[in-house]
């Protein structure tokens, strides 16, 4: 009778975790906007037919010739439908009556997938023993095209797909007379990644509100003289985890929680957080397995018998914000990275901050570091990108800094006031809310 009641009781515990088990799950489930259908077919497929044929008028470019393959592909090849790729394929795309036409030349056995998929016109099976370079080349000869990009360049590396033999053979194919026809595809892939659909923008809005509140969340587990910078760093780990997403960027270095001296890009460490410490988080998480984000929060350590940050760090985190601020003021169609950086480097300097060899921001999106205008070339002694001098766009999303550096004992520290931003017609939006106040962690050591 005893062993049956020891028993009963088991089940009656083990029932009981399993029904907490499956409630705490079914919040996440409520709690998740990212569990339905990945709305990137629909969304690619728009940006093909919408976006593209922009693209290639402010490129002026004619045809645009992408290679695909196996186990080694084009940068390209999800954004144009070419990621399943298994012998090499041939996407065209080309202008025809004031439209963008598209023809992709692949191996037999990949044609019923990619009819299927209905993102592209025409779907030309190729046997075995036929040279899909000679067709795809005399196609694009038969359009008589102008300038013809191909992924190729020494300075955009999500424009720089072929390979060395693969353009060998592509100009082989072409001819002598043709190959002088052949151009880069940097100004192509810029002009049409830079800019994000609406749609994006809302994806990548409501990620950017999880990844804030997720930082927060974090700072809350800290126990000062106890918590470490890589326990930090675990709990948004877990986070991403619990929640099916993935890394914004390589996962050895995101989260990069960092309470001591500057590390740059690196990984989290087990530094223990110490009242009197800075702590910067830099976190980025991807969703659908396509958009991504980053944003940074700080927070100050009390120590004992503080009730706010001292004085120079608290003017510090205020100089920072307002750089960050002016900036997202002066932010709108036409004005230039280098003028936005520059702006801030004045900022600065007049406040007593050390210089930072770092861009303000960064284009965001399908990566952490996207394809689009650097919010940099401020920084003395450097001659700014071709990057950094292009004008903005509607549609463009940056995540970008609020910099002020100052000396620390082992280097420097940095507050670095990161947030994500969309242009708009009339200048900027934030698509979460920002970091108003430095947070401000308690100071007992237990």
């Amino acid at each position: 009778m005893k062993n049956a009641l020891v028993i009963l009781i088991s089940f009656f515990f083990a029932f009981s975790c399993q029904n907490q088990i499956d409630e705490e799950k079914q919040v996440e489930k409520i709690d998740n906007p990212f569990t339905g259908k990945n709305p990137w077919p629909e969304i690619r497929k728009k940006r093909i037919n919408q976006l593209l044929p922009e693209a290639m008028d402010r490129a002026e470019i004619d045809a645009w010739m992408v290679i695909c393959r196996e186990n080694n592909n084009d940068p390209m090849a999800l954004h144009i439908g070419g990621e399943n790729a298994g012998g090499t394929s041939f996407y065209v795309f080309y202008k025809s009556d004031d439209k963008v036409q598209s023809i992709v030349f692949c191996s037999f056995g990949e044609v019923t997938a990619l009819k299927e998929l209905g993102l592209h016109d025409s779907i030309v099976s190729i046997s075995r023993g036929q040279d899909v370079f000679k067709l795809a080349t005399d196609f694009v000869k038969e359009l008589n095209s102008g300038k013809i990009a191909v992924n190729m360049s020494s300075s955009n590396s999500t424009a720089d797909g072929l390979s060395h033999s693969q353009y060998q053979k592509l100009a082989e194919s072409f001819g002598t007379e043709w190959e002088e026809k052949l151009v880069s595809a940097e100004e192509l892939v810029y002009e049409w990644l830079s800019i994000k659909l609406p749609e994006e923008i809302e994806i990548m809005r409501k990620a950017a509100e999880i990844t804030g509140k997720w930082e927060l969340e974090a700072y809350e587990t800290i126990i000062p003289g106890k918590t470490n910078d890589a326990e930090v760093a675990e709990f948004l780990n877990e986070k991403i985890k619990a929640y099916g997403y993935e890394d914004g960027w390589n996962p050895e270095q995101n989260p990069n929680v960092n309470s001591g001296p500057d590390r740059g890009h690196s990984h989290a460490t087990e530094k223990v957080i110490m009242p009197g410490d800075v702590i910067q988080t830099d976190f980025g998480i991807k969703v659908y397995g396509i958009w991504v984000t980053d944003i940074q929060r700080f927070a100050y350590v009390l120590k004992e018998g503080e009730e706010k940050a001292p004085e120079d760090i608290q003017r510090y985190w205020d100089v920072a914000k307002r750089g960050h601020r002016l900036v997202f003021e002066n932010m709108k169609p036409g004005i230039s990275g280098y003028e936005l950086d520059k702006a801030q480097r004045e900022w600065m300097k007049e406040n007593g901050s050390l210089p930072v060899p770092w861009s303000t921001g960064h284009p965001v999106g399908y990566v952490a570091h996207d394809v689009g205008p650097s919010l940099g070339g401020g920084q003395e002694g450097i001659t700014p990108s071709k990057a950094a001098l292009k004008p903005l766009r509607e549609g463009m999303v940056f995540a970008y800094d609020g910099f002020y550096a100052w000396k620390i004992k082992g280097g420097e520290k940095t507050i670095s006031v990161e947030e994500m931003v969309v242009v708009t017609e009339n200048g900027a939006e934030y698509l979460t809310a920002p970091q108003e106040e430095l947070i401000l962690i308690g100071n007992e050591i237990k």
